[in-house]
């Protein structure tokens, strides 16, 4: 199933959740106006059997048990509003600080970190469950920006690296199909449901006991208690009409990418064949069940979130035989057990990728069609190639880019024009006047190792950057957007690559900034963003062609994809204005539904192909667009070469 697809999909979910959600609703105003019902009395000989001073007393009970459900809704999702991060940090989570030096949460940092650049997102946030031995993860957020990855000790402890990578990648296609923003929004809706339960079980455990009018009181405490069971029952139901299927999803995705099944099916062997499983300690683990790689709870069979572990197993290897579980379970059960990682031979040039389309040379363009359908579709070669490069990238660059403050400093260097002069000067004036003159004399010495860099590295060496950058404050995280834009407007005029850093920077950031209000599923139409896919087309065609007849036809190109009534011509991009331009039309065209999205993918591939090549320009614009249109995209390979 391609991305766009999986977004419509994501949005059927919501509603479908939406209504089990108002069905479990009723369910307990029903079952507390039958408690209200029996606690007057109701019968025939009695006051309160008439129907007009019943009513009223139900009415009231109602509106307030709706209320009540509705005020700790909310309260739950704006406690989450934090997004990805506030829901490790819940289960008890800690960061693994980008500079690690712990062999293990290095291992693993490195697999995050190429499976990001493979799918064209910035690198999540690593947190670590460290006292939890069982085998599990999960990826929770509103958006890839906000993104985190959370793993269990056990699994850094008893997967080797291949199966620790196929796990990984499960979770990225929970990251880049849209699952994690309707997880989140699950917890607060469950948390709506469940909070009378929770309730009436706090007032059993600390409420009067031989006070006047305890008894009552804790008789009123012990059916909300009973009658949360409704939710508990509901919520549970909900989790696993959710996520259920979409395990076989990410498994099969798992697969895809790593181009072997070796090491997902291997985790998932481990955890049906080593003690423990994947079960976890954490009493609050019910509430993230459902976004888990293995079952962490031990749900009977109704409400599973997951689906049983040999079929999954057998799925991706269908002639596994079950009963071989128990002899690798004696060698992962002993003491001291500690998997070996073969050696792998080291890639080159970029894994697949033309030496001149790594250097900045023109690359044969992506057929339209092709680039709409490799987005959040990461592929074996894209992890190679992901792999190969960040391999590439020099250790002292890695070193900054894992660094809270020096990671600052390398976004400042890559932005810094290469000589010195008159712009150089006023870029490192505004350094030193933002952060102090330490900074800018840290960005400057980073300046000859940035020029052994090819252009495909700058970008996926910004994204490794993205974790150190989240670990500043909002105020911190501001400043360094105003700098940014300091340096890019330094000489006055805007390259492409400066606008590609900035208009990166500006979306993984500001999502940071304001998780909660990231990551929406747009409901736009074509017909409604005619003036803002001219300008994108027209800047895309400008860019790319040596003439302003070739732009045009390669601007007609793109138009002649897309079904809309309205004429669009094509304008000359201005000097001047085109980044401003530009911005206002991402903006507006973000909010376009999935299909109409890949249309216009479709539309920006057809402009670029115009030529039969792809210029550094047109790639960067191309990457860029798509971060602002949160279509995940792949590193762009020469195997990608198919006929329009």
């Amino acid at each position: 199933m391609d991305f766009f697809q999986q977004q419509a999909k994501v949005r059927s979910r919501s509603r479908g959740l939406l209504l089990l959600f108002l069905l479990a609703v009723a369910g307990i105003v029903g079952a507390i106006d039958l408690v209200v019902l029996a606690a007057l009395g109701f019968s025939r000989h009695s006051p309160q059997a008439q129907p007009l001073a019943v009513l009223p007393i139900l009415a009231g009970t109602s509106l307030a048990v709706v209320a009540v459900i509705a005020l700790s809704t909310l309260y739950r999702i704006a406690a989450l509003s934090g997004g990805g991060a506030t829901v490790a940090k819940e289960l008890g989570a800690t960061l693994v600080s980008p500079d690690t030096r712990d062999p293990a949460q290095r291992r693993l940092r490195n697999v995050v970190e190429e499976i990001a650049i493979a799918s064209g997102v910035a690198v999540p946030q690593i947190f670590l469950l460290q006292q939890e031995s069982g085998i599990n993860a999960f990826a929770a957020g509103y958006s890839p920006s906000d993104a985190v990855v959370t793993v269990t000790r056990g699994a850094l402890d008893k997967l080797s690296r291949d199966e620790l990578q196929g796990v990984i990648a499960h979770e990225f296609s929970h990251i880049l199909n849209g699952d994690m923003r309707l997880n989140i929004r699950l917890m607060g809706l469950l948390f709506g449901i469940l909070v009378l339960g929770i309730i009436g079980g706090k007032v059993l455990q600390y409420g009067p006991s031989d006070r006047k009018g305890g008894g009552a009181i804790l008789a009123i405490a012990l059916g909300l208690f009973a009658i949360g069971y409704i939710g508990v029952f509901f919520g549970r139901l909900i989790k696993a009409g959710v996520s259920r299927q979409r395990e076989y999803l990410a498994d099969a995705s798992a697969v895809q990418f790593t181009r072997q099944t070796e090491g997902i099916a291997g985790a998932l062997k481990k955890v049906a064949g080593i003690a423990g499983g994947s079960r976890l300690n954490n009493t609050q683990g019910e509430e993230v069940a459902h976004m888990l790689f293995g079952d962490g709870i031990g749900y009977s069979a109704l409400f599973a979130t997951h689906p049983p572990l040999l079929k999954r197993i057998k799925a991706l290897e269908p002639n596994f035989n079950p009963l071989q579980l128990a002899e690798l379970g004696k060698t992962w059960n002993e003491p001291g057990y500690a998997p070996v990682d073969e050696e792998r031979p080291m890639m080159s040039d970029f894994a697949g990728g033309s030496a001149q389309a790594t250097r900045g040379g023109p690359a044969v363009a992506m057929a339209p069609a092709a680039l709409a359908a490799s987005v959040a579709q990461p592929r074996a070669a894209h992890y190679d190639c992901a792999a190969a490069l960040r391999q590439a990238l020099p250790s002292d660059l890695l070193a900054a880019a894992h660094d809270s403050q020096r990671a600052i400093d390398l976004v400042f260097a890559l932005l810094l024009e290469p000589t010195a002069g008159p712009v150089q000067a006023a870029q490192l004036q505004a350094i030193d006047k933002d952060f102090g003159a330490a900074h800018g004399a840290a960005s400057a010495a980073l300046l000859p190792a940035l020029a052994g860099l090819v252009p495909a590295q700058r970008l996926p060496l910004a994204a490794i950057a993205i974790p150190s950058l989240r670990q500043q404050s909002r105020e911190q995280l501001m400043q360094l957007m105003k700098t940014v834009i300091a340096l890019i407007y330094a000489d006055g005029r805007v390259a492409v690559f400066e606008y590609c850093l900035g208009r990166v920077l500006r979306v993984h950031l500001a999502e940071v900034l304001n998780p909660a209000q990231a990551g929406a599923i747009g409901r736009r139409k074509l017909e409604d963003c005619g003036e803002e896919i001219r300008c994108l087309l027209s800047v895309v065609a400008g860019f790319g062609q040596d003439d302003q007849a070739s732009a045009q036809r390669a601007f007609l190109a793109g138009v002649q994809r897309l079904p809309l009534r309205q004429t669009l011509v094509y304008q000359p991009t201005s000097p001047d204005a085109w980044t401003s331009d530009l911005d206002l039309a991402l903006r507006k065209l973000d909010e376009l539904e999935p299909p109409a999205k890949a249309l216009l993918l479709e539309a920006l591939g057809a402009t670029i192909a115009a030529d039969g090549k792809t210029s550094l320009e047109e790639a960067e614009l191309l990457r860029a667009v798509c971060a602002a249109l949160h279509c995940p995209l792949p590193p762009m390979l020469q195997e990608q070469r198919e006929a329009a």
